[in-house]
Parts: C-alpha cells; sequence; structure tokens
C-alpha cells in the first residue's frame, strides 16, 4: 500500500513538470548525426543520487546514466556504437546524446529523464533525406538532355 501511494506521488509530480515543459524540435539526415539535449536545471546536482534514463517512443533504452557512470548492459542493440554522452558535462547537469549514423527509424519522441530531480525533457526528432541527394536528384529530373546532349555535341 505504501509502494503504491508513493509511486502515485511520483507519477503526480513527473505530471506537473512534463505539463511545464516544452518539447524541442531538432532535425537530422540520414547517415548525419544530431545532438539531443537533455541538461537539469537542479544546482545543487549529486552524480551519486542521479540516474538519466534516454528512451525514444516511449520504451527503447537509448541510453541509460547511473549514479554518473554510463550503464549499456539494456541497451536496445539498434543504438550500440551509434548513441554517445559526454562524461565531463556530466557535473555541470548536462546529460545531452549525440546520435550517429541517423536512419529514418530514429526519427520519433526522445525522452530524458533525470531520476533524482524529477525532471523530464522531451526531444522530437524528424529525420529528412540528404540534402545533397536532393539536389542531385532534382537536378537529373529537370534537366534529362544536358548529359546526352554534352556527350553528342563534339566539334
Amino acid at each position: 500500500m505504501v509502494i503504491g501511494c508513493g509511486f502515485i506521488c511520483v507519477f503526480a509530480v513527473l505530471i506537473n513538470k512534463v505539463s511545464l515543459q516544452e518539447t524541442v524540435h531538432k532535425e537530422g539526415v540520414i547517415g548525419g548525426s544530431v545532438l539531443l539535449p537533455c541538461s537539469s536545471t537542479e544546482h545543487d546536482l549529486k552524480l551519486q543520487d542521479t540516474d538519466v534514463h534516454w528512451r525514444h517512443n516511449g520504451s527503447e533504452n537509448v541510453y541509460d546514466i547511473v549514479k554518473g557512470e554510463d550503464s549499456l548492459e539494456r541497451q536496445d542493440l539498434r543504438y550500440k556504437n551509434r548513441a554517445e554522452t559526454f562524461p565531463d558535462e556530466y557535473e555541470r547537469g548536462n546529460f545531452s546524446i549525440k546520435l550517429n549514423n541517423l536512419t529514418h527509424t530514429d526519427g520519433g519522441k526522445y525522452i530524458c529523464i533525470i531520476t533524482h530531480s524529477s525532471e523530464l525533457r522531451t526531444v522530437q526528432l524528424i529525420i529528412n533525406e540528404s540534402t545533397a541527394g536532393k539536389e542531385s536528384k532534382s537536378t537529373e529530373h529537370e534537366n534529362p538532355e544536358d548529359e546526352t546532349g554534352s556527350d553528342s555535341v563534339e566539334t
């Protein structure tokens, strides 16, 4: 009974904090990298009491930081060697991650939960096609004769 009440109280605090947070919108391109921001507003952050959990679309384990140390045992395999943090920044309350080699499936909602201070950050990631790929495709479709015209003209 006490555990149930404790969970409800913590959940109520998180709901209250979430309603005050705005979603950060980020964009990335396929094959590129993107920085997903997450910082604590608490000034006296004690890493030994702090756990940080990054989740994608509500359930996929992107990255865990437990008591100031990286904890990758439960990391979803699709983020292995693609998600990185900045341990030198933990003391400052910066728990941002960099996601490398982006794919279409990386798009969606990322949540960073800082347990000690009950803070929650939300990042909405949109994945776009590479701009270089779009430019070359549009050029090919706009002037398909340019290639054949230049090859066939000889003096």
